[in-house]
């Protein structure tokens, strides 16, 4: 049996996605998940808040893992439409104005990764997201899936909110939650490339 290889970094996150996407490179990490306060400050622009907060849960971890050489890899995604920032949804009324609101239109989405190792770098993804039209009935059929509760503008590109996208442009695994181009740039200031994992080394 192949022993399970060695963390090369931690992953300060408890997003289901984004382990699983850091997995699909095959880049070998350990989970650690952190507190910290998502409060938008007033008049903030959502690029500067997405930023902020992927920063402020890579340094909560590197607090946390303090006397561990690994470098440690946090990201933050939210939704915006027009002047409208939308993290996770408090409860089912919210995530039903918030179907509401992105239904029949374009939105965007930024993705946030800051890894902190030698130095601390920060890269951003964007993406456009069109979704067609969605009535009441299918957003309270959607809710009831339990798949938005815990996402950003309340749907998971990765799953049945799927089916609301008539179109996309940028990055699938950022609206996922982890861009994996701009993630993959940030790990090779660290000597981390996943193609050099391979046996063919």
């Amino acid at each position: 049996m192949i022993p399970p290889a060695q963390p090369l970094l931690y992953l300060a996150s408890a997003s289901p996605r984004r382990r699983v996407l850091l997995t699909q490179i095959g880049v070998p990490f350990e989970a650690v998940v952190v507190e910290v306060d998502e409060t938008r400050h007033g008049g903030e622009v959502a690029e500067d808040y997405v930023i902020r907060l992927a920063r402020a849960k890579s340094r909560a971890a590197r607090t946390l893992m303090r006397g561990s050489p690994l470098p440690v890899l946090a990201a933050d995604t939210v939704v915006v439409v027009g002047e409208r920032v939308l993290g996770k949804p408090r409860d089912r009324s919210e995530a039903l104005a918030m179907l509401e609101r992105l239904s029949d239109r374009s939105h965007e989405v930024l993705t946030a990764v800051a890894l902190i190792g030698r130095g601390e770098r920060m890269a951003l993804s964007r993406s456009w997201v069109s979704f067609g039209p969605i009535d009441a009935t299918r957003a309270q059929a959607y809710w009831c899936t339990d798949e938005p509760a815990d996402k950003a503008g309340a749907y998971g590109i990765q799953g049945l909110g799927a089916l609301f996208v008539r179109r996309l442009e940028g990055s699938y695994s950022g609206v996922m939650g982890l861009p994996l181009y701009e993630t993959a740039e940030l790990l090779a200031g660290e000597g981390i490339d996943p193609l050099l994992f391979p046996a063919c080394r």
